[in-house]
């Protein structure tokens, strides 16, 4: 699977963790997990919430491939 996000990065980074974020952003661990792990994504709303959550610029939390797949366009 493509690896879009960061977050789980983004998470370490500010040593946080999952459960952390998931009561930040009212969702599930379960579901923050599957975030985590690219086997599911969240909408570009939640991404923006777990952005100001996190103190981080949206971009931050994007892959590389994927911010340049939009840079170029």
């Amino acid at each position: 699977m493509e690896q879009i996000n960061r977050i789980k990065v983004v998470l370490a980074e500010g040593q946080k963790n999952n459960r952390w974020l998931a009561e930040q952003v009212g969702k599930d661990s379960t579901t923050v997990s599957k975030w985590c792990t690219n086997s599911s994504q969240q909408s570009i709303e939640m991404f923006l919430k777990i952005s100001d959550c996190l103190g981080v610029d949206l971009k931050d939390l994007l892959c590389s491939s994927i911010k340049n797949m939009y840079h170029n366009e």
